[in-house]
């Protein structure tokens, strides 16, 4: 089997770094790494047609700050290379925090399918609530759809320790792929504002969220690219777990097209 040849685009959030190119060295790709805010300033069509597919690990357009974060929004230039990527077919794989990148962009969080949201939102529809996170969970998943190319020689269930999210999931605009046994409850989670605007670590004193999707994975088509979304990819932890890396390997075959 040949390897892919993927454009890998991490930073805008702290991660390992040994353990994580240690992932991709694993995989059966071939990849080139670019970082943000580079990778928005120069990525376009041209260089995308490179590559199988993109991979995104980044969280773009939020930078935090003692006095709470500043949001930003992505180069214009990037906005409308990132469409003709659409449109053009390139598949497109985010990872875990990817799902927070430019928060005001709300074409990229239809592409992903979702959003995690470091501060409230004011939509159209009314207000949202900062989303939630919990570390270290011991969880089982359940395969939504055995049968899906990105499912290929995963079990129907396995276990994983990961963070997991309280999040925006647009559940009737992508096809499920993963679903978690956690308990999506305020409850079992903590206020990403509480950190980000208080400082204030584990906490969810005056926070009050509803119910959350349990999927954790999910694949779509936004114009003529596949997308695929993997909740799980916190730390070694997850990346070091057999089942995550077929995932992987099989979305990123599956969004090429070569799966």
């Amino acid at each position: 089997m040949s390897k892919s040849d993927i454009l890998l685009i991490t930073k805008g959030h702290p991660f390992e770094r040994g353990p994580f190119f240690s992932l991709f060295d694993q995989l059966n790709v071939n990849y080139t790494h670019i970082e943000q805010p580079l990778a928005s300033q120069v990525m376009s069509l041209e260089i995308a047609q490179q590559y199988d597919c993109l991979v995104f690990f980044d969280m773009p357009g939020i930078e935090f700050l003692p006095g709470g974060p500043i949001v930003s929004d992505p180069p214009d230039s990037f906005r409308a290379e990132f469409q003709l990527m659409l449109e053009a077919g390139i598949g497109m794989v985010f990872l875990h925090h990817a799902i927070a990148g430019w928060p005001h962009w709300r074409e990229y969080h239809q592409t992903i399918g979702g959003q995690f949201l470091y501060t409230q939102q004011t939509t159209e529809t009314g207000n949202l609530m900062d989303s939630g996170y919990r570390h270290g969970v011991d969880h089982q998943i359940t395969v939504a759809n055995t049968a899906h190319p990105v499912a290929f020689n995963v079990p129907p269930h396995f276990s994983m320790t990961d963070e997991l999210y309280l999040y925006e999931v647009y559940e009737h605009d992508l096809e499920p792929l993963l679903v978690s046994d956690y308990s999506f409850d305020q409850t079992q989670f903590f206020s990403a504002a509480a950190v980000v605007e208080r400082g204030e670590m584990f906490s969810n004193d005056g926070w009050s969220h509803p119910p959350g999707s349990a999927l954790v994975g999910w694949t779509r088509k936004q114009n003529n690219s596949r997308i695929c979304y993997l909740q799980g990819g916190d730390n070694a932890s997850a990346w070091d777990n057999p089942h995550y890396r077929t995932l992987l390997d099989n979305a990123i075959r599956w969004t090429s097209g070569s799966l």
